[in-house]
């Protein structure tokens, strides 16, 4: 990962915590109701400029886990979603949540342990994780998903999430993928999915890696 800090807002009953290694500017934060976040102000983020409740719904609209927040009471702590899920999204990186398990996450990234974003594009400086390197790559795909998989007894508890040497992401655990057009596609405690942008049976993983020279690197 890069070196880029991570930035810490501390308000008088939540502390927010930004962290711009992770960002790809998908702005849930800045087009949010209110004033919690106004793009070029100093501090962009106050976190006295709405209430708890509002500022944990803002929190976890962040796709990427860059956001994540503490509070000074003893209030409740961001829970994983009860479902596991994997969105394929138009064009872009695989969006993660749930109870995850990445490996090689940092420890000061607690956002990671229920929402990431993934690079399924080949192309990031950041893997596993997307820098948004697919737009300037071209990279192409809707994220339709052609398989179903096998029903799932259960749709929660933890999913490991491992990147292969110079080959695919690998899914254990209770999962759902959902298509970019937000059909719920296919579900299975196994998988491998693409990283090299290259499988002709996106996002799942054909071993295309092996032929365009992928490497994790």
């Amino acid at each position: 990962m890069s070196e880029q800090k991570v930035f810490e807002f501390k308000g008088d009953k939540v502390d927010v915590s930004w962290d711009g290694r992770l960002c790809i500017h998908v702005s849930e934060c800045t087009r949010a109701e209110g004033a919690l976040f106004e793009p070029g102000r100093k501090p962009w983020c106050q976190p006295d400029e709405a209430v708890i409740d509002a500022i944990e719904a803002v929190v976890e609209r962040c796709p990427s886990g860059a956001l994540s927040l503490s509070r000074r009471d003893d209030g409740k702590t961001e829970e994983a979603v009860s479902r596991n899920t994997v969105t394929v999204s138009n064009q872009g990186p695989l969006y993660v949540r749930g109870e995850l398990e990445i490996e090689g996450a940092p420890d000061d990234a607690p956002g990671l342990g229920f929402r990431a974003a993934l690079c399924r594009c080949g192309q990031s400086k950041n893997k596993p994780f997307c820098d948004n390197s697919h737009e300037d790559a071209e990279f192409t795909d809707r994220g339709a998903v052609g398989q179903t998989g096998e029903a799932l007894e259960e749709s929660g508890g933890p999913l490991a999430i491992k990147s292969a040497e110079n080959g695919p992401l690998l899914l254990q655990g209770n999962v759902t993928v959902m298509a970019g057009s937000g059909r719920e596609a296919w579900h299975g405690t196994k998988t491998a999915l693409c990283r090299c942008g290259a499988s002709s049976n996106k996002p799942f993983c054909d071993g295309t890696h092996k032929t365009v020279g992928f490497t994790s690197d």
